[in-house]
Parts: C-alpha cells; sequence; structure tokens
C-alpha cells in the first residue's frame, strides 16, 4: 500500500506547529470557502427519533434530486443509474472491484490523483502509466501512447477532468478520442469529475457520459467535497447507464450498508442553491490561480504551467530531491516565523524516478495567504540553494 505524498509529512508540520511555526498549507485540496450555510443547516435542524440504516444505493429524495442537477449541466440519467458511496473514494473502490480481476491493468495517465494506486491496490489491480509532460501543460499523450501500453490483462482507463493534480482540462476532442479508444479495444472508462465546475479559460468540460456510443463503457466518479468545501462530509457518487455494473456494485454498497446518513441531508441541501452559486467560488479560485502560477513563474528556475481547471498546478522546482526539499520545508526552515507545506511531485507518478523536482500546490487559502507562502517559498529556494 503506498503512502500519501499529501498527508505523509504531516508529522513533520504537526512539529513544526508544536515549534511556534505558521504553517502554510498548500499540500491538500481542503478549500478555505466556507460550506455553504444551507448545507449546515440541514443536519442542524433535522429532526427525527432514530437515525436509521439507509438505501444502500443512497437515499432516494437525494438520487432523485442530482438527476435534476445533472440534467442542469447537460447529463441526462436516471436516479437508478446512480449509486451514492462514501466519498468519490469508494465510488473508484467499488468500480475497480466490480470491473477488474486480481491481476488486470488500468491505464493512467501520470502524474495522476495519488490514491488512484491505492485504490487499485486495495481492489489487487495493477497500474500502468502514460507520461504527459510539464512541457505542454499535461495535456493527453497521444492515443497512439496509450495504445503502446495495453496489454491482454488492461481493463480501464482512468482519468480526472479537470485533472488533480495538474489542473489540466481534457479538451471535447481528447474526451472523444478517448471515447473511440475504450469502444475499439473493449475497455471501461473511469472518469473523475470531481471539479466539473472549475474551469477558468471556456465552458464546463465535457462529462463522459455525455461521449456517444459507450454508455456500456462509462464510469463517472462524483463528488461534493470539492464542490461544496464539503470534503468531511464523504458523499460521492458512481453514476453508469450499465445496468449490468449497478447490479455488480450494489453488492459492494450492501456490503458496507449504506452512505453516511447527515451527510446525505447536507448534500441533499446543496442542490438548492442557485444556480450562479458558483460564480463567486470560481472567480476567487482563478484570482488565486493567476497569483500563485505569476508568483512561481517569477522565482529564479521555477517553471509552472497555468491550469485551465481544478485548484491545483504542478511547478517544477531548482532542486533535485522535492521529497527531500518538502520535509525540510517543515523540520529545518522558517521565514517570518512561517513555513510552507507543499506535495512532493513523486508521489504522482508511478514511475520511477519521475516528478523528482516538481512539488504540487493546491491553491486552496486566500489571497494573502498564498502571496505570503510565495514569500516564504522564494526565501526556502535561496537558502536551500546555498546549502
Amino acid at each position: 500500500m503506498p503512502s500519501s505524498p499529501i498527508r505523509k509529512l504531516v508529522p513533520f508540520a504537526e512539529a513544526a506547529v508544536q515549534r511556534g511555526l505558521k504553517v502554510y498549507h498548500l499540500n491538500i485540496g481542503q478549500p478555505d470557502i466556507e460550506t455553504p450555510q444551507i448545507m449546515l443547516d440541514a443536519v442542524r435542524k433535522s429532526d427525527f427519533k432514530i437515525l436509521e440504516y439507509g438505501h444502500s444505493a443512497g437515499n432516494e429524495s437525494y438520487r432523485k434530486k442530482l438527476v435534476k442537477y445533472y440534467q442542469s449541466v447537460g447529463i441526462a440519467v436516471d436516479y437508478q443509474q446512480i449509486v451514492i458511496t462514501t466519498g468519490g473514494s469508494e465510488a473508484i473502490l467499488f468500480g475497480f472491484m466490480a470491473c477488474l480481476d486480481y491481476g488486470d491493468e488500468v491505464l493512467i495517465p501520470e502524474p495522476f490523483y495519488a490514491n488512484y494506486h491505492g485504490f487499485a491496490a486495495e481492489a489487487g489491480v495493477n497500474v500502468v502509466t502514460v507520461t504527459s509532460t510539464i512541457e505542454n501543460g499535461f495535456a493527453l499523450p497521444p492515443v497512439s501512447e496509450l495504445e503502446k501500453k495495453l496489454t491482454p490483462r488492461t481493463k480501464a482507463i482512468v482519468i480526472c477532468n479537470p485533472n488533480n493534480p495538474t489542473g489540466y482540462v481534457y479538451s471535447k476532442e481528447e474526451m472523444e478520442q478517448l471515447g473511440e479508444l475504450v469502444k475499439k479495444h473493449q475497455l471501461y472508462l473511469f472518469c473523475d469529475e470531481a471539479y466539473r465546475e472549475f474551469n477558468y479559460e471556456g465552458e464546463m468540460p465535457m462529462s463522459s457520459l455525455n461521449l456517444l456510443g459507450v454508455d456500456a463503457h462509462v464510469i463517472m466518479v462524483d463528488t461534493i467535497s470539492k464542490r461544496y468545501s464539503a470534503c468531511g462530509g464523504r458523499i460521492g457518487a458512481l453514476v453508469t447507464r450499465n445496468k449490468a455494473l449497478i447490479e455488480a456494485v450494489m453488492k459492494f454498497a450492501q456490503a458496507r450498508l449504506c452512505p453516511p446518513g447527515f451527510a446525505q441531508m447536507a448534500g441533499e441541501a446543496a442542490l438548492d442553491l442557485p444556480a450562479d452559486y458558483f460564480d463567486q467560488t470560481k472567480a476567487e479560485y482563478k484570482a488565486r490561480r493567476d497569483l500563485i502560477v505569476r508568483r512561481l513563474n517569477e522565482m529564479d528556475g521555477v517553471y509552472c504551467p497555468k491550469p485551465s481547471g481544478a485548484f491545483y498546478a504542478i511547478a517544477q522546482l531548482p532542486i533535485d530531491d522535492a521529497d527531500k526539499f518538502c520535509q525540510w520545508l517543515l523540520s529545518s526552515f522558517s521565514y517570518k516565523n512561517a513555513t510552507v507545506m507543499l506535495a512532493p511531485g513523486s508521489g504522482f507518478y508511478a514511475t520511477s524516478g519521475l516528478g523528482k523536482n516538481q512539488v504540487r500546490f493546491a491553491y486552496v487559502l486566500n489571497v494573502q495567504d498564498i502571496s505570503a507562502a510565495m514569500d516564504c517559498l522564494q526565501e526556502a529556494l535561496k537558502v536551500y540553494a546555498a546549502l
């Protein structure tokens, strides 16, 4: 089981706080945007005598309300094609266990969300990668490169759109190429759409569920965590039009009984937010993105492509080992009684040796804190170079 590059440095951050330092957390996608009041009130004002088990697929009222949300963003599904899960994480794990046998392979463009590796390990599945590069902003590698990696054990392709950790947004053409590829080779396509609303350069990204002729192949993964800044709610969804797959997933859903009850109330309430709810949130994230990318590219020896979506960016730093550098930031460095916590890039790659001089930034703090964190990092790079 691989360790999380996002969380493995937590003990060093805790020790830094105990020494009296302020730690700017740019390592994890935990936004400082307030969770909508309507969600919190739904839990606070709930009135029942027994907190009972719910339906294994999730509360029917919530699933039916989700159907209307998906319709509002151009996705047509039925509530019986939705299984509510304990976070998007459980949706991916259930999908892996339902679609793949022990020793099968999933093909994932790297760098990728590190926990995909963990889910694959739990399901007994092997991860095979095709590498995207920082030079072109981590665009999808050519389909011919993906096809070269296919073997008789390959059963699925996994993507995140908009992407975590790179912030890249796959174009309609790239999505359609993936649709043709999974149809040609009879594969599943897992698409993590947790950051659907957060695209800063154009329209909402094309959903995998809107690809033509591949209904039986597509598993869409969703979550309230990022959309509504409700990461601790642990409510996600697996959505597919493949009836046999839903039946298989339901066996795993029944084995864990039901998803969290209070959090489903919060998730259902969120669907009553006004249509313009995301306008202000997107504007705030765009300002944060523009600031952090500008500040990084102004530093000597640093390169950071501008991401189009989500709230992450990967930067290349003038260092030889990001794991050591990120640990050093927490254990041995401070500037104005503060330091920065980052996620080492190597943890987002499966190929050994890649990402050694890269780090992922989660621009989830307000612009004042991001500015102070960049001051801190700029000074740290100067000190580290001298060492």
